[in-house]
């Protein structure tokens, strides 16, 4: 069953209460720390210390660094980001979370988001609260995260522009293109910075699921309100929608059950094919539009190389949608590349059932997914995150990682 965190923002959410609150659920610090040391940046450093707020105990995330009198772009963000040696979803994750921040940014103040000069959320311990909660949440295994409605605060606050309102401008403009939920709060303080805004923007679903709870922890805030300044997080696994159908054994329950899982599996065949032929665009930027586009949600980005008109040769890009981010889709299309028009057309899929499932190897665990159609097995492949990160930790050819990694699949008896 996917693991699964889900973000109790019952008195908001910063960059250091994610952070502080992964670790307090048991990501291990020495972890993190030779994670982001491949940040090709230096005088950094993250610390945790145990503490109270109110009567809840939880675990403060220290992240220091030296002042900076440096206004980063997004250019300069994402070479910070792609110029380590995280796993390249880290990466992609972690870059898409900043576009974010630029576009909010570049919204409030009118110009494109290249031209964004960072303030605050490019500063060096953003980098690192930033990147270190994606960190986290990809050694903790997150498959899936959620988030509460948000308590946001109000009042006046400082920030390089000066004096701004509470909330603040990029924090409102993430969550309205979220379409965050919001809960009616007045306490006279930020809840809810920039940061965390676009953590939850970049990360989550606004819902709470039915999980089976492994771990809570608890991520301190700064300082002490009248209630307990702290983010609490679920951990735990939610159930593959297969397993629905197993949840009552009474008749008419059962078909109540399957008739939510014919929904949902016809809800997912409603997809879009969006296109678009581009000649006159550099292919790194179009690579990084197909990471933007997986990033809202498309289900596949693909590439051909095609002829226009004169014998120019150019790229057509596709994206398959489901119905309901065709309008995100179009929107990153739109902006991130050079197209004057983007095609459409409704397509209807079959698909297979898929449950994560996992092997032990004598090398860590590797997450396996298995292929059911019409209620027949019809194997599983190791995933290649897995078999890539074993392969650079243990210094071994990824080809043998992924040759044991399904030498015992083979071996073992599919999931009930």
């Amino acid at each position: 069953m996917p693991k699964a965190l889900y973000f109790d923002c019952f008195s908001g959410i910063s960059g250091d209460m994610a952070l502080g609150a992964l670790l307090d659920t048991g990501l291990a610090l020495e972890a993190l720390r030779e994670a982001l040391a491949s940040l090709p940046v230096a005088g950094w450093a993250i610390d945790a210390e145990r503490g109270m707020r109110g009567y809840l105990s939880g675990t403060r995330a220290l992240v220091t660094a030296p002042e900076q009198h440096v206004h980063r772009h997004l250019a300069d963000v994402r070479a910070i980001i792609e110029g380590s040696q995280l796993s390249q979803a880290v990466k992609e994750r972690s870059v898409a979370i900043f576009t974010l921040l630029a576009e909010a940014e570049g919204a409030i103040h009118g110009i494109a988001p290249t031209e964004v000069h960072f303030h605050e959320v490019g500063a060096l311990d953003a980098i690192v609260d930033i990147v270190g909660v994606v960190t986290g949440l990809h050694l903790l295994g997150i498959e899936a995260v959620y988030a509460s409605p948000v308590p946001l605060g109000t009042g006046w606050g400082r920030a390089a522009h000066g004096a701004l309102p509470i909330p603040a401008p990029a924090t409102l403009s993430l969550l309205a293109a979220a379409k965050a939920p919001t809960t009616a709060d007045t306490t006279p303080f930020e809840l809810v910075t920039p940061t965390g805004a676009a953590l939850l923007a970049g990360l989550a679903r606004f819902e709470r699921p039915a999980m089976r709870l492994e771990r809570v922890g608890y991520g301190l805030g700064k300082r002490d309100l009248e209630r307990p300044n702290a983010l609490r997080v679920w951990v735990g696994e939610i159930d593959a929608p297969s397993d629905h159908e197993h949840h009552d054994h009474e008749h008419h329950d059962h078909e109540h059950h399957d008739h939510e899982h014919r929904e949902s599996r016809e809800e997912e065949a409603r997809t879009v094919l969006l296109e678009t032929n581009v000649d006159n665009q550099n292919p790194e930027q179009l690579a990084y539009l197909g990471s933007l586009l997986l990033d809202l949600g498309a289900l596949d980005v693909w590439q051909t190389a095609i002829h226009m008109k004169k014998g120019r040769l150019a790229t057509m890009v596709s994206a398959l949608v489901p119905a309901a981010c065709e309008e995100q889709a179009v929107d990153a299309l739109m902006r991130e590349s050079t197209t004057l028009g983007v095609r459409r057309r409704a397509v209807e899929r079959h698909t297979c059932e898929r449950r994560v499932e996992h092997v032990d190897t004598p090398f860590g665990a590797v997450r396996v997914k298995r292929k059911l159609w019409q209620g027949r097995d019809l194997g599983a492949a190791p995933e290649f995150e897995d078999c890539a990160r074993i392969a650079r930790e243990q210094g071994i050819a990824l080809r043998d990682v992924y040759a044991l990694a399904a030498q015992l699949v083979g071996q073992a008896s599919p999931a009930s």
